[in-house]
């Protein structure tokens, strides 16, 4: 999924494919029109400022930087790597009364493919305290993450990840596929050393007029959303449209079902829809990233219990204006706290995760010092 320039939204990679039913790369709706003065309404307190990264726990950290950046990214060396115990990290993930535990985080560092933002993806390993190993789930298993990445040449990037021992593919045949109606493989999952999904996704080239229709530019590479698959869409979209403001893209969500769908994720006869909410970039406020809420009408199971200090679980990184209100808010709306209180890190930036009410999915929510 991608942002245009001028602040709407379009699909890109299987949503795609949802909103355009027979071809690949196609605009979308608007994410959110500007609303018209009669419509205007008071932002609530405690409201999303923008998504702002996304954090994922492993199980050997050294490892999982090689993959990442084997796939793109930097890691960003401010970011001290070394062991270490950190009492704030503990409160923020819910360890209690665990001795011994100590922590690493490498922040990894790629451009937004909707606002050319640098967008972080923090890679946290623990040791010290059990950790369940989550790793092995299917890509549609309710609870299930991925985020979506173009890459300027996906067969090239598939070949060095398969070269160097890196490859993990999830598609049919350990493949990228091809968009229906098309030739070029451009599109699969893959997952990161511990299991967590990527959706690769090959970057569309200039298309230049032809026969009154407007030329478009390149698709910037970069993360281009983050995706969730969810169990219940009216409690999933309750939570990140009505309560924390997703504005959805497509105009209709109707169930879909087909080789395309199954082949990217290594599937056989699902049944999904989509429901993409934009959310701005806390980076770039104009723009918006989209949250992919992604539902299977045939793969209704219970979500297991873990916790985000588990192997192989994400998290999205949101800031709000208002931490306190935003998570009294979030607490009528059905969240479940994962810190106790609200954790204070040295900088002054104040931190809490919460869990969603459909699937559980981690929310961490941070408000920025005062100035």
């Amino acid at each position: 999924m991608k942002t245009s320039g001028h602040g709407r939204s379009a699909l890109v990679g299987l949503a795609a494919v949802a909103a355009a039913t027979l071809s690949f790369f196609v605009l979308a709706a608007p994410a959110a029109a500007q609303s018209s003065a009669s419509n205007v309404t008071t932002p609530p307190v405690g409201r999303v400022v923008g998504i702002a990264f996304v954090g994922r726990s492993v199980s050997d950290l050294d490892k999982s930087v090689a993959f990442y950046k084997a796939i793109g990214f930097t890691q960003d060396m401010q970011a001290n790597p070394a062991w270490r115990k950190d009492e704030i990290t503990e409160q923020i993930y819910g360890i209690k009364g665990a001795k011994g535990v100590e922590t690493r985080m490498a922040k990894m560092a790629i451009n937004s493919n909707s606002s050319g933002q640098v967008f972080n993806v923090y890679l946290r390993e623990f040791r010290g305290l059990p950790r369940k190993k989550l790793s092995g789930y299917d890509a549609w298993e309710p609870g299930a993450t991925h985020f979506g990445l173009v890459v300027p040449d996906a067969n090239k990037l598939w070949a060095e990840l398969k070269a160097n021992g890196l490859l993990k593919a999830r598609s049919w045949g350990g493949e990228l596929i091809a968009p229906p109606g098309q030739t070029k493989k451009m599109l699969a999952y893959l997952t990161d050393p511990d299991g967590i999904d990527v959706e690769i996704i090959d970057q569309r080239p200039a298309t230049p007029p032809a026969n009154g229709n407007p030329g478009r530019p390149a698709m910037t590479p970069g993360i281009s959303h983050v995706g969730l698959i969810i169990l219940d869409s009216d409690k999933a979209r309750g939570f990140y449209e009505t309560f924390m403001g997703g504005k959805l893209v497509n105009a209709t969500s109707p169930w879909l079902q087909g080789d395309f769908y199954d082949s990217a994720i290594g599937a056989h006869g699902n049944i999904l829809r989509f429901f993409n909410e934009g959310f701005p970039e806390a980076r770039a406020q104009d723009k918006r990233l989209n949250l992919e809420l992604v539902e299977f009408q045939n793969r209704k199971k219970p979500v297991q219990d873990y916790h985000p200090y588990d192997i192989a679980t994400q998290y999205v990184g949101i800031e709000v204006d208002n931490l306190d209100a935003f998570l009294a808010r979030a607490k009528a709306a059905g969240a479940k706290p994962v810190t106790a209180g609200v954790a204070t890190m040295r900088s002054g930036t104040r931190v809490a995760i919460v869990r969603d009410p459909d699937v559980g999915g981690f929310v961490e929510v941070y408000e920025q010092p005062k100035k």
